[in-house]
């Protein structure tokens, strides 16, 4: 999957906004796109960002054993970090992007990129004001919360910039988010895009459609520059008819709640090819991040009745159906399907959250003998992550939180890289 990044054509080059931990920017680049900058104001996801930026020079000039040698642990980050040209590092800029820097982060892109031309941005802001979830969990509906207009700034760099193309990704609630005046956000994301000089066309696409061995729905908001409508690059569909989600377990070694490392595992044997065909599966680097979070015994004692009643006619557990033993919340009317084994027997499971930060109890694994909820390592799987792919925290070695919230916020690679292609062959 992952390709050379100075392989891209001269016309292929973009910059990434709301960039999280590269989900959508790795698809690109595996498509043949070059990233010349990345936004984010997340400072983990953005050492997730330099660390991959790192992988990818590394390995275009013919030095990989260096990146092998930092997923072996042999060499710190700064180690790693200071084998790498500080232009490579420094275009991933560590920054809120809003009315008070915007300014800022035009100087450093205009001095990263000189007088080339940016052919596409991409990247869509924070999702939580659009989303269900978020507008429900708060009395206002998310109406005044200021992340609602980032698009505005988005606009702003498609009229400076003027690319030919941008790429914009948001969760479908957008498509029935209002502001205070009842006027839908997607509404006037149009016309703030229209006044950049932008025709818009969007859809609601699936990422299991396209290879990812997972249901997630996304909107994904396409803009062409003074372009005439029906340009919209809706991506081959690839159904993995033939792959179950316990693929992406097959070849991880076994481990209990609390086990594993987040330094090289040793592999089981694997006999498919879906692994390898994905881009997910490459022998040439080690497979980190395999490490379980700790469980109750209460948790475990209801993880073990939830693989069951799935083995069992692939029944769904409700919470108010526990006996009194297991019962540790008082509120047994709402969120009763709070846990949930993940569907290895089945072509795609359900979406992989950012929430699976919080306790891992919507992410269990299959295995009723393994009985925990699933690991960093298998979340990016499922996410269709190389497992090249290392996530950072702020610290070193440090917040399995912050791991499993850039994986849950992420864009499949997979179906970031089928949007690509597409893209790419009408450009």
């Amino acid at each position: 999957m992952s390709k050379q990044i100075n392989s891209a054509k001269e016309n292929l080059r973009f910059l990434d906004l709301f960039a999280g931990a590269g989900g959508l920017s790795e698809g690109f680049i595996s498509a043949g796109f070059q990233p010349v900058a990345h936004v984010e104001m997340n400072s983990s996801a953005c050492y997730t960002l330099k660390t991959r930026m790192a992988r990818h020079w590394l390995y275009q000039n013919s030095q990989k054993e260096k990146y092998i040698n930092y997923l072996d642990r042999k060499i710190s980050r700064d180690e790693l970090y200071k084998e790498i040209p500080e232009n490579i590092l420094s275009s991933v800029i560590n920054n809120e992007i809003g009315a008070n820097t915007i300014k800022k982060i035009f100087k450093t892109i205009d001095e990263i990129v000189g007088d080339k031309k940016i052919n596409l941005i991409i990247g869509g802001p924070p999702c939580q004001a659009y989303s269900l979830i978020g507008r429900s969990s708060v009395s206002n509906k998310m109406k005044n919360d200021q992340r609602n207009y980032l698009f505005k700034y988005y606009a702003l760099f498609l009229e400076k910039y003027k690319p030919s193309y941008f790429v914009f990704e948001n969760v479908i609630g957008l498509l029935s988010a209002k502001d205070e005046n009842e006027k839908l956000y997607l509404d006037l994301m149009k016309d703030s895009f229209r006044k950049a000089g932008y025709e818009i066309e969007y859809k609601t696409l699936c990422a299991s459609d396209y290879g990812v061995l997972q249901k997630r729905r996304r909107i994904i908001l396409v803009g062409k520059r003074d372009g005439e409508k029906g340009f919209y690059p809706e991506p081959v569909t690839d159904l993995n008819q033939n792959v179950q989600v316990n693929e992406v377990f097959s070849d991880l070694p076994g481990l209990s709640a609390g086990g594993g490392s987040d330094k090289p595992c040793n592999m089981k044997p694997y006999s498919g090819t879906w692994l390898y065909e994905s881009g997910i599966k490459n022998d040439d680097y080690p497979v980190t991040l395999h490490k379980a979070r700790p469980h109750t015994k209460n948790d475990l004692s209801i993880y073990k009745r939830v693989v069951k009643a799935w083995n069992n006619g692939h029944k769904r557990l409700d919470y108010s159906s526990l006996p009194k033993s297991l019962k540790t919340r008082k509120n047994l009317t709402s969120f009763t399907d709070r846990y949930k084994v993940v569907e290895g027997d089945l072509n795609y499971c359900h979406t992989i959250l950012a929430h699976i930060a919080k306790d891992g109890h919507y992410y269990i694994h299959p295995d009723i003998n393994q009985n925990r909820s699933i690991t960093p390592r298998e979340a990016a799987r499922l996410q269709s992550f190389p497992d090249d792919y290392f996530f950072e925290a702020e610290k070193e070695n440090s917040s399995r939180d912050a791991v499993f919230r850039q994986i849950g916020n992420a864009v499949p690679v997979l179906m970031a890289e089928k949007i690509a292609l597409k893209l790419k062959g009408g450009w």
